[in-house]
């Protein structure tokens, strides 16, 4: 069984900031920044939340759909930004756009959530048990972001991307992994636990964690960055093995929009047609698990995916995850 996706929406916040902008509070420059990520601008939130922002993206998934909001019958979050510990994002989505009777749930792969959540959706279509599943990935990365830190306050944007997922007998393959053993290569984490009672201190396990700002994200670049270029062009090549055809066949590779330097990378490896690979990094910056949903958006608002076109998702992130699913639009 196969997946089709009837509608896909998508939201940016209104603030814009360049390059430009960043340097003026941090050690940093546009050519910098160009050089490494391929970033000029991002856009950040005005206040937006992330389920206001998914909830935005959703709505117009769902109108694109054709449908109405009561044919939702599931909706699966993606975030690793959520606004609250309770309820789920994917609750909060339905709220807003007063859905009354659906299954939802919040998924957390970082930036690879979108992959994880269209394998999951596929998965329950499969059961008969449900018709029309809503994904929404939003995120506020801003809220993670330690704006003295120059090597990560520069890669991250705020945003949104929804699609409507239904059955269809269409062509499907997926593949998914992680390695978490280095979940602590890239995190942001939450305050230690505190109550009246506790008498010791919290251990990370790690001396650097455990002295590390709460909430912002730490990275180190260069283990992700390998981590990455080679689980990329693996998970492409292995997934398309899996769906019986071959990369020449591919008419779009939709890549999680992390950094250009990634991308290029990947494909010396992949040897596709640089016109077939999406990068719209320049704009947006890496929204983490919205950077593929928005991306499908806009090329089908632009019209460059038809009806059949042979389409191959790939994701990485902190987890460290990744994933890669082909399917027919």
């Amino acid at each position: 069984m196969g997946i089709k996706i009837i509608g896909t929406g998508m939201y940016v916040p209104d603030i814009i900031v360049t390059n430009d902008d960043l340097a003026t509070i941090v050690d940093t420059s546009d050519e910098w920044i160009t050089q490494r990520t391929g970033i000029k601008t991002r856009h950040l939130t005005n206040g937006e939340l992330t389920f206001q922002m998914g909830a935005k993206a959703a709505k117009e998934a769902i109108e694109n759909a054709g449908i109405m909001p009561e044919d939702i019958d599931m909706i699966l979050g993606t975030t690793m930004t959520p606004d609250c510990f309770m309820p789920s994002m994917a609750c909060l989505v339905g709220h807003e756009l007063n859905i009354n009777n659906a299954v939802c749930m919040d998924l957390n792969a970082a930036c690879t959530g979108y992959i994880y959540a269209l394998d999951t959706a596929r998965s329950f279509l499969e059961t008969g048990n449900y018709k029309n599943i809503l994904i929404v990935s939003s995120e506020v990365m801003s809220r993670t972001i330690d704006f003295n830190d120059r090597a990560t306050c520069v890669l991250f944007g705020d945003g949104a991307g929804a699609t409507v997922v239904t059955k269809s007998e269409g062509l499907y393959a997926s593949n998914l992994g992680g390695n978490p053993t280095g979940a602590l290569k890239l995190y942001a984490k939450l305050p230690a636990p505190n109550h009246p009672f506790k008498k010791g201190d919290s251990d990370w396990g790690n001396p650097d964690v455990n002295a590390y700002i709460d909430e912002a994200i730490r990275m180190e670049g260069d283990e992700v960055y390998k981590f990455a270029t080679t689980v990329m062009p693996k998970a492409v090549k292995n997934v398309v093995e899996k769906a019986g055809i071959s990369l020449e066949q591919l008419d779009m590779l939709i890549p999680h929009q992390a950094n250009v330097r990634i991308l290029l990378s990947a494909n010396k490896r992949l040897k596709m047609p640089f016109e077939k690979i999406y990068v719209g990094i320049e704009e947006y910056g890496n929204i983490s698990s919205a950077c593929i949903p928005l991306a499908m958006h806009k090329l089908s608002k632009e019209n460059k995916l038809k009806s059949g076109d042979k389409i191959c998702i790939v994701g990485f992130g902190a987890g460290l995850t990744y994933g890669s699913v082909v399917f027919e639009w």
